[in-house]
């Protein structure tokens, strides 16, 4: 896990949920189901393409904002109930800093942008699934070095004796 890099090496060829600020938490909602995620990222298109964040709305906003606040989920905005202007990071951190940062202020997903500002173009989304899946391999490969240096290099857990 050291030096795994949030693009390529954790997250790739992601295919991003996104709806600007104007949708509904109803359409949301409907999107977030589809696509089965947990979380989706609120954009504007850019006039030279691409978009720029700017909030993301997860569950916890939907449970916190709109059903425990009593909302109409039909006629309330993205905008009204998202996180504004999230924590973000750049393509080129390491998967330990955002561990580290979603750790700190609990958070399940993590946007990450082109130049790691709050406002910047989206590149994706990094979930701490995500992340436990490096973590898990981070370890399954160090248990693995450790046999091998241990045992020598042809022995196996699941090798019978």
């Amino acid at each position: 896990m050291p030096n795994r890099k949030l693009i390529p090496d954790v997250i790739k060829d992601q295919q991003l949920v996104c709806l600007p600020p104007e949708a509904s938490v109803h359409d949301a909602t409907v999107l977030m189901a589809e696509r089965r995620v947990a979380a989706l990222l609120v954009t504007q298109d850019q006039a030279e393409g691409g978009r720029s964040l700017k909030g993301i709305f997860t569950e916890r906003d939907l449970a916190a904002r709109v059903v425990a606040a009593g909302r109409d989920p039909a006629a309330t905005r993205l905008a009204e109930v998202m996180t504004a202007s999230p924590d973000t990071l750049g393509p080129d951190a390491h998967a330990y800093e955002a561990l580290d940062l979603m750790e700190r202020h609990h958070y399940r997903h993590l946007p990450i942008t082109a130049d790691g500002e709050s406002d910047g173009a989206v590149m994706g989304i990094v979930s701490i699934r995500d992340l436990f899946a490096v973590v898990r391999a981070h370890l399954e490969d160090e248990i693995r070095d450790r046999e091998a240096f241990i045992f020598g290099s042809n022995y196996s857990a699941s090798a019978p004796p």
